[in-house]
């Protein structure tokens, strides 16, 4: 299987209302220190996905203390 590069200059909608709810749009256009807060509605459709193998698992693990 083939990797998809997904980045906004290569999208045939950018600049278009398309970016307002986009994923890629969303988690580049944080600011460096800004938290991504998933509640348990969105970690459970993110599993869901996960398992149908339509996204990698998430990877992130916190730290202790």
């Amino acid at each position: 299987m083939g990797t998809i590069t997904v980045e906004c200059d290569s999208c045939v909608m950018t600049g278009t209302h398309a970016c307002d709810d986009c994923v890629v749009t969303f988690l580049l256009g944080r600011e460096p220190d800004d938290a991504i807060v998933i509640d348990a509605e969105e970690a459970r459709a993110i599993h869901m996905l996960e398992q149908a193998g339509l996204l990698p698992a998430l990877r992130f693990q916190g730290r202790a203390g």
